[in-house]
């Protein structure tokens, strides 16, 4: 089977510089859904512990279980527990969900600022309130996201101005329920990066620390170096003879003779099959050739392990899709190696 290269100093880089905007490790909380974005949980769970993060957002209980040793801080984004748990905190994404959760859950009220996906409305922030404290539900901070912090609009700005005036409510709702001084947090990977001089309780940063945040002219970041990379094993070589086709379809007809190999990738561990149809060459500018299959993938080439890609925003341009989707399609069961 293909297998991963994680590069730790790649990892340790990228969070350099997101610690330099957050002013300091402490305010990092690194988003880990989806197995950490297709790198390995545990894989980069245990790198982070090594530099000093101490908070992780994944989307599940099983997730948050999965790391509980490694951090002090787990924020779960998408479930109703069971039970409580001292580390683990659980998002409020509807006001009617307040009441499903066991007494004494810790809690974070996750506000739609603009985004119109998850989140109790502005309007509702006090009933929400009066609700959370009547489910005796702990509640530790009030948070939103943004929806085109990525995108040279004004957008921004104004759900910036939003949760600001959120933030102004929900201290003083606070004081008026009971609840503690509260937490706040709003900026992802790219809202980081538009604040002139962050002052948020935490950043969750996810597609920067994998080192594939991509900003447009104006907002751009320097620095950072993608983490993960794909290599393939060969399972096959043979000599094409100028005219035979390759693969189901044969949509492949060489026009010279030439050798060709086969390698264990295919889709069904996650190499997105419209590749094929754009043309898609690896870092090395060896050319993929024909379909690719369910286990397998067809290059011109003859060497016995081959680089399939190191940047996953490379491959994103010729699916036609963002660097998200080919890192998350990657299946667990590759395996992921940590190097220097």
């Amino acid at each position: 089977m293909a297998y991963i290269i994680l590069n730790k100093n790649s990892f340790f880089n990228n969070l350099d510089i997101i610690a330099k905007s957050t002013k300091g490790r402490d305010k990092i909380a690194l988003v880990l859904k989806d197995n950490a974005y297709g790198h390995g949980l545990l894989e980069i769970s245990s790198m982070a512990k090594e530099y000093g993060v101490k908070k992780a957002v994944v989307r599940t209980s099983k997730e948050a279980d999965t790391i509980y040793d490694f951090f002090e801080y787990i924020l779960v984004l998408a479930e109703i527990p069971s039970s409580n748990s001292d580390k683990v905190r659980y998002t409020i994404n509807d006001i009617d969900s307040i009441d499903k959760f066991p007494h004494g859950t810790r809690v974070e009220l996750k506000v739609d600022t603009g985004m119109h996906r998850n989140g109790i409305a502005v309007s509702d922030l006090e009933e929400a309130f009066a609700k959370i404290k009547d489910a005796k539900l702990l509640l530790e901070a009030v948070f939103t996201h943004h929806r085109s912090s990525d995108e040279l609009t004004s957008e921004w700005f104004w759900q910036k101005e939003n949760f600001k005036r959120v933030k102004e409510e929900s201290s003083t709702l606070a004081k008026k329920y009971g609840f503690g001084t509260l937490r706040f947090h709003s900026s992802n990977s790219a809202s980081l990066f538009r604040h002139d001089s962050f002052d948020e309780d935490m950043a969750r940063v996810g597609i920067a620390a994998y080192g594939c945040l991509e900003l447009p002219k104006g907002l751009h970041v320097e620095g950072f170096k993608p983490v993960l990379s794909l290599w393939a094993n060969k399972i096959s070589k043979r000599e094409l003879r100028v005219g035979e086709r390759v693969g189901y379809g044969g949509d492949y007809t060489a026009l010279k003779d030439c050798t060709i190999s086969n390698y264990d990738f295919g889709y069904g561990e996650g190499f997105l099959r419209c590749c094929a149809d754009a043309g898609y060459k690896t870092p090395d500018e060896i050319e993929l050739i024909g379909r690719i299959s369910m286990d397998n993938s067809t290059f011109m080439s003859s060497q016995d392990r081959l680089l399939i890609f190191d940047d996953a925003r490379v491959v994103a341009k010729y699916a036609n899709t963002i660097s998200y989707e080919v890192l998350t399609s990657l299946k667990p069961e590759i395996s992921r190696t940590i190097v220097q």
